[in-house]
């Protein structure tokens, strides 16, 4: 048995947390490999929506495991709301979900350096979430940081004020402002470690490796997407951490000769929250109404998010990176309604044409586009993908050209019902 992987090919907010449910019955584990509450993955059903950010999105399905693996970054009291805010639906989460050892905590103190480090970069600023995770990866990285399992061990305090007093001296370096706030956080932070000690901790790695052994079937569920990758994203607007599917292996430890099917998730146009290029931004009209339609904004944010056409330019480089075995298709609904829908398909930059994704996007990018002719036939009640209006299915039989790999689903709803499952 090997691990599937469900990831993002875009900038992000694909839907991937309605599909992780969608495919939950088909998996024994769930496991998140990467990323913090920093992501935001919506769910819908029944009357009401759900947003987690850290738990792993088959935590509504009874008898599947959860596991939140060592590549996730933990903010205590975030993981402490998110868990009583289920609870407050009737969802008991202690028993099936399972946390790594190795997993790094977020400091109050890492949010006040996103925030100093933020505010001085003034125009330049990356647009980042303040949640803490950029600080706290640094702090990974550079051989300071707390995991889980300190927080269980004799000298946990002591690491926690060694490490709350370097953040101290490099926030003064950005002369931001401590002010009594910070005690009110500190003080509801320890009271959210230890509510975390409620909760079982692993050594994922070797959890991971044992399920497959044992032919059960687990789902490594990625947050962000592939162009907010840090090494092969649109750096520097990029996220943290690796959100391709080697970060699966890193994340969860797990051999790349494990890795199965690789689910590539992509929405039937283009967002983006925060600064960055954006090659098939639309402001207008159209850019607007997609916004609008789509309910385009931010679920950890709220900020509204910039709209575009398809970019498969960008698509196609994701599936490259990532070695997608098959394609998802999310928000095909939204673009009910519109007289044409356009596909990048090419950059040009002055006289010269390229299909590839640019070493650094510049403002002279103007995208070349293909045009579709549009459908006007609410698609939101129908469950067959023969029923589909014509010109939709080619749209994506076009995408499945272009990129070599099938699209399986598509959804085209919000809701868990509203997705139709191709064999």
């Amino acid at each position: 048995m090997k691990t599937d992987v469900l990831l993002g090919l875009q900038w992000g907010d694909e839907g991937k947390g309605k599909i992780v449910d969608f495919l939950t019955p088909y998996y024994d584990v769930i496991a998140r490999f990467q990323g913090g509450p920093n992501a935001g993955h919506s769910l819908e059903f029944g009357n009401e929506k759900h947003v987690l950010h850290t738990i792993p999105s088959g935590i509504f399905h009874p008898g599947k495991t959860n596991v939140i693996g060592s590549g996730v970054v933990i903010d205590p009291v975030i993981f402490e709301k998110e868990i009583t805010d289920l609870e407050k639906g009737g969802l008991s989460s202690t028993k099936n979900l399972l946390i790594s050892k190795k997993a790094h905590i977020i400091l109050p103190t890492h949010r006040m350096l996103d925030a100093a480090s933020e505010t001085a970069k003034g125009n330049t600023k990356i647009g980042s979430t303040l949640k803490g995770i950029g600080p706290t990866y640094m702090d990974k990285t550079g051989r300071n940081g707390i995991r889980m399992g300190d927080i269980l061990l004799p000298d946990f305090i002591e690491k926690y004020e060694f490490l709350k007093n370097k953040h101290f001296s490099l926030i003064s370096l950005f002369n931001y402002t401590i002010d009594d706030s910070f005690i009110k956080a500190e003080e509801n932070w320890f009271k959210s470690i230890e509510y975390l000690k409620k909760f079982e901790q692993i050594n994922s790695e070797y959890y991971i490796n044992n399920s497959i052994k044992e032919n059960k079937k687990v789902l490594a569920e990625g947050a962000q997407g592939t162009l907010l990758d840090i090494d092969f994203g649109s750096y520097p607007y990029v996220t943290s951490s690796n959100t391709i599917c080697a970060g699966a292996c890193i994340g969860l430890g797990i051999p790349p000769v494990k890795i199965g099917k690789v689910h590539g998730i992509f929405k039937a146009y283009c967002t983006r929250v925060g600064s960055g290029p954006f090659p098939t931004e639309l402001h207008d009209e159209t850019g607007d109404k997609i916004r609008e339609k789509g309910h385009e904004f931010g679920a950890t944010t709220g900020r509204p998010r910039r709209c575009g056409w398809m970019d498969l330019v960008a698509l196609k480089y994701s599936v490259m990176l990532n070695g997608v075995t098959n394609l998802i298709m999310t928000k095909a609904d939204i673009l009910t309604g519109f007289d044409q829908i356009k596909i990048c398909t090419a950059y040009k930059t002055g006289t010269e044409t390229h299909d590839y994704f640019p070493f650094e996007i510049s403002p002279e990018l103007k995208p070349v586009y293909k045009t579709f002719p549009g459908w006007k036939e609410d698609i939101t009640h129908l469950d067959n993908y023969e029923d589909l209006p014509d010109e939709l299915k080619n749209y994506i039989r076009f995408i499945e050209e272009e990129t070599e790999v099938p699209v399986s689903i598509v959804s085209v709803g919000p809701k868990r019902k509203e997705t139709i499952f191709r064999d």
